[in-house]
């Protein structure tokens, strides 16, 4: 099923097949990578703390399915860039990092943008129907969190560009 945060119970739920698929199938190997899933699903928990996953639920009847879509790949966004921000401080405070494993998050939220498996799979790709983001999204929010190391960084709402 993949990796998910339940806002119900606060709680975050990997499933362990998923790295598997990340290093066998999707060619995004490293403990970094898996480190990267488990941050994006943290920073569910973050939004739903500070009331932005309501906000979008809430918008839910208001929106066409289109609309919600994109609110939809603005709140994933987010998410990616809350782990940028998670991987900043913890540099900053462990200095753990080794070379190679930013790298290794880029690889992994670049194969796993709702882009990647429609590339796979034909050779059109629909963003209109993107629930979560594309590769390139996905990198760019990690990469403005991880440089920004702020959570006000991550507005993913009020951008124009994404």
């Amino acid at each position: 099923m993949g990796p998910f945060y339940c806002p119900g119970d606060r709680k975050v739920y990997i499933d362990l097949g998923l790295y598997d698929t990340l290093r066998e199938r999707l060619g995004a190997p490293g403990d970094f990578a898996q480190a990267h899933v488990i941050a994006h699903e943290v920073g569910r928990h973050l939004q739903n703390l500070m009331g932005t996953t309501d906000k979008v639920d809430g918008a839910r009847e208001r929106l066409s399915e289109r609309d919600m879509n994109a609110m939809s790949v603005r709140l994933e966004l987010q998410a990616d860039c809350y782990a940028g921000v998670w991987a900043n401080h913890s540099q900053r405070s462990k200095g753990w990092l080794e070379a190679g494993d930013i790298e290794e998050a880029l690889n992994a939220a670049a194969r796993i943008g709702d882009d990647a498996p429609q590339k796979r799979s034909r050779s059109t790709v629909v963003p209109e129907s993107f629930t979560h983001d594309s590769s390139a999204q996905r990198v760019r929010w990690f990469r403005c969190g991880l440089g920004a190391g702020e959570l006000a960084a991550c507005d993913t709402f009020s951008s124009a560009a994404l």
